[in-house]
């Protein structure tokens, strides 16, 4: 059964500037509760029409895989045009779909599963396997959004060895969905010819899709970097010292079933229907949230994508991504771990010093400029502290 979480409000990547607002329960030495941005989630009232074009989205998908060649030296730009033009037809037929959404249904009776037969339109299988590396980064990011790509790639992306260890970048995207679909789809088209970190798979990219987008990266971690030590999710508008992080994994982090970031415990879950972090118990009876990992950056050992994948498909899905996968670690019987220092994810900015900076992991930036210059100044010459 395909589930599709959709929404109208095609909302970029949402920092979680709401995050101190509201307080049922601690994270390391913080309070949390991790929440949606409004009430609709729906199962795809349209499950035949998209069943039906499952075959021809496939059929689409491996044209397109077959007509983007990102080395070729033949006739190449009509291979690129065919890729445009296929993967447009595809981003209509998507669209058609959920043109028009159906009312609000309880998501009680879905008791789901992962829904797995999502593709990917841009991938890069091979780079996993040629570099080996000991990190990989997944940034979830809309379509749209190249300028933080760009912010991310001149900064803390850049930073392929450190500490003797390999370190790989890739963005994650969905499908761009509102206007001039197309033209924003052939920009991605070649910044992945550009920049090779591109993966792109062929659900609606929006905020309400976060759980199959983080999903969809658990898969693609499982199938093309099993061999890696380690993953971190880490949301496009985070400070990333790569420094830190490598340093706490090679000192003190588990080789199995570990996953640690900002660790949320005894998030209450909101009932209030006008709450735009409302749950209703049909989706989730629960009064309070499992231990999970707050999603603006979690990190953990890669033999978990397979088995969170593996338990997403007896925990029924709800939208809000990180909740979920502390629902999946708990079906695992396994649970979030807590850095070892409290101060080293963090979820409210952090006013620029350099000496902190080079102590913490990650924190949210409040724009780009400040992103790119924390990261400049961290890195000059002399020491920190």
């Amino acid at each position: 059964m395909a589930i599709l979480f959709f929404t109208n409000d095609q909302s970029a990547e949402v920092a979680p500037r709401w995050w101190a607002e509201y307080h049922g329960g601690s994270a390391n030495t913080s309070s949390a509760v991790v929440s949606p941005n409004s009430t609709d989630f729906t199962i795809d009232a349209h499950e035949t029409a998209s069943a039906n074009s499952t075959d021809r989205q496939t059929s689409l998908i491996n044209s397109t895989q077959q007509a983007i060649k990102l080395n070729t030296t033949h006739n190449e730009t009509s291979s690129f045009t065919t890729a445009l033009t296929i993967i447009t037809n595809l981003i209509t037929e998507v669209k058609a779909v959920l043109a028009t959404p159906p009312p609000y249904v309880s998501p009680g009776p879905y008791h789901v599963e992962y829904p797995s037969d999502y593709i990917f339109i841009l991938d890069e299988p091979e780079k996993c396997r040629e570099q080996n590396p000991f990190l990989v980064l997944m940034v979830p990011v809309a379509p749209y959004n190249r300028d933080a790509r760009e912010a991310i790639r001149s900064t803390w992306g850049s930073e392929r060895q450190v500490l003797g260890k390999e370190v790989c970048l890739f963005f994650l995207l969905g499908l761009p969905s509102g206007e001039e679909t197309e033209q924003l789809q052939e920009k991605v088209l070649q910044e992945s010819k550009e920049h090779q970190d591109l993966l792109q798979s062929n659900f609606l990219d929006s905020y309400k899709n976060l759980t199959i987008k983080t999903m969809v990266m658990m898969e693609w971690l499982s199938s093309r970097c099993p061999n890696a030590s380690y993953a971190m999710k880490i949301d496009s508008d985070m400070f990333l010292n790569v420094n830190t992080l490598v340093n706490m994994l090679l000192l003190h982090a588990p080789k199995q079933n570990y996953q640690t970031g900002l660790v949320a415990q005894w998030g209450a879950v909101l009932r209030d229907p006008n709450s735009k972090w409302y749950l209703p118990t049909e989706a989730f009876h629960e009064t309070v949230y499992p231990p999970y990992a707050l999603g603006l950056g979690y990190v953990f050992t890669l033999d978990l994508p397979r088995k969170l994948v593996e338990a997403s498909r007896h925990v029924k899905a709800i939208y809000i991504e990180d909740v979920y996968l502390g629902l999946c670690m708990r079906h695992l019987g396994f649970r979030p771990t807590n850095p070892p220092n409290g101060n080293l994810f963090q979820v409210s900015h952090v006013a620029h010093d350099r000496c902190t900076y080079s102590r913490l992991i990650a924190t949210t930036t409040h724009s780009i400029t400040h992103q790119v210059n924390a990261w400049k100044d961290l890195h000059k010459p002399g020491l920190p502290c």
